[in-house]
């Protein structure tokens, strides 16, 4: 099949759906696109599959044909190798792991667990209370507000030092009266 022969086929199935015009594309092009995959490195079958999607394709988008801007033939190769583009793209996209971490939903805290978490808040709690303003405030500001210990020494204005010393004699006292 000469060029002219080609181009007019494809705005043959563009105008008029003509099936005759398709089947001799088909013909003409489904084994050359065959071996163009096969070349590619695709199986027997992935090259049968594209092959005949390449086809598939030139039916629906004949309509799109432009044969002052290419060839019946450099057209189709040029779906052909869109469509082995996205089969290497879709290959190299990985896959989901079930197992995955992210994937496996938490585990609902038993009520035991759950009595003991509210017990030991209640517990720190208790104790924070109990702790020197100075400590407290500051524990409140660092722990509870997530500021830094510039910004707590700004705030305040207290020197730094007096910052982290406050933030660890507070802990000190923490550890000391928590219960196990």
């Amino acid at each position: 099949m000469d060029t002219s022969t080609a181009n007019a086929s494809i705005v043959a199935i563009a105008t008029h759906g003509d099936r005759s015009a398709f089947e001799n594309l088909f013909r003409q092009f489904a084994p050359r696109l065959k071996t163009y995959f096969l070349r590619c490195g695709v199986s027997q079958s992935v090259a049968d599959d594209l092959a005949q999607e390449a086809m598939l394709i030139l039916w629906r988008k004949a309509a799109l044909f432009d044969p002052c801007k290419a060839s019946a033939a450099t057209w189709i190769f040029t779906i052909a190798r869109n469509l082995f583009i996205d089969a290497i793209r879709h290959d190299r996209r990985p896959s989901f792991d079930p197992l995955d971490p992210a994937f496996v939903p938490d585990v609902e805290p038993s009520v035991e667990s759950e009595l003991i978490r509210a017990q030991s808040e209640a517990q720190i709690r208790e104790i924070v209370k109990s702790l020197p303003a100075g400590q407290r405030e500051i524990l409140q500001l660092s722990f509870f507000a997530n500021q830094s210990h510039s910004l707590i020494a700004k705030r305040l204005d207290v020197p730094i030092g007096t910052v982290k010393s406050r933030v660890r004699l507070a802990l000190r006292r923490m550890r000391g009266r928590l219960k196990p």
